[in-house]
């Protein structure tokens, strides 16, 4: 049972590298051939780091080919090579943290470190079946080493600013997306230019409709004022009538 579960996880774990190498390959974004992802360093999106990939993958292959032959080359041959697993991960650890665009996203973080106390775990479960003396004390140097060397890596790499600069990333993508940011930033502040057009065309027609109410307020004073004068002086002229008659 536990042959055949280790069988299956590594079965989908070569599944999960291949779809990733696919997509990569087909994505518009980075100029990544097919070559470039099986022969390290001839990329010329971030060399180094897409480079480290493409080791990484050719050391899953070695040990996929090596297992599928196990039963002719022997178990010394297919033992040594299986070996090469524990280098393949470290690898693609660094790979993924030098090429990602995405390396400091607090979720990316979270699932590097997960990874890398996942991993620490089983190796140091591995380095315990080992027997006393130097071989585990190596061992447990050259994993805290590792360790140690990864965490300052990413924070004076890919945490910093500029890293996509430094990594290598083609001038013409570092141009296009900054073309992008600029012309986001242009149409966040149009908005905001009409936005505030809108509310002093508001105001304004909202003191025209203020003062048009005013003018007519006060138009209807006036006419009010005029026809009450009107009375009165019509009350006026027909007292006096008939104080006269009353006279006469």
């Amino acid at each position: 049972m536990t042959a055949g579960l280790h069988r299956h996880l590594s079965l989908l774990a070569v599944a999960f590298v291949a779809v990733h190498v696919v997509t990569t390959v087909l994505d518009p974004f980075a100029p990544i051939g097919w070559i470039a992802a099986v022969v390290p360093f001839t990329s010329s999106y971030r060399p180094l780091w897409l480079g480290l990939g493409a080791v990484a993958f050719d050391l899953l292959l070695a040990v996929l080919v090596t297992s599928l032959l196990r039963a002719r080359l022997g178990y010394r041959s297919w033992r040594a090579a299986h070996w090469l697993s524990y280098a393949c991960w470290p690898v693609a650890l660094w790979h993924g943290l030098g090429t990602g665009t995405d390396s400091r996203q607090v979720l990316m973080l979270a699932l590097d470190a997960g990874c890398v106390a996942a991993a620490g775990c089983a190796v140091g479960w591995r380095i315990s079946l080992l027997p006393s003396g130097r071989g585990r004390l190596a061992a447990c140097s050259a994993g805290l080493a590792l360790a140690l060397a990864t965490v300052m890596f990413a924070a004076l790499g890919p945490l910093q600013p500029g890293w996509a600069r430094r990594a290598g990333t083609p001038p013409a993508l570092l141009t296009g997306a900054t073309r992008t940011a600029g012309a986001t930033g242009t149409a966040g502040d149009s908005r905001a230019s009409g936005d505030n057009r809108a509310s002093g065309d508001n105001r304004t027609a909202g003191d025209n409709g203020a003062s048009g109410d005013n003018g007519i307020a006060r138009d209807s004073g006036t006419a009010g004022d005029s026809g009450a004068a009107r009375r009165d002086g019509h009350a006026t002229a027909a007292a006096d009538a008939r104080t006269a008659g009353a006279r006469s």
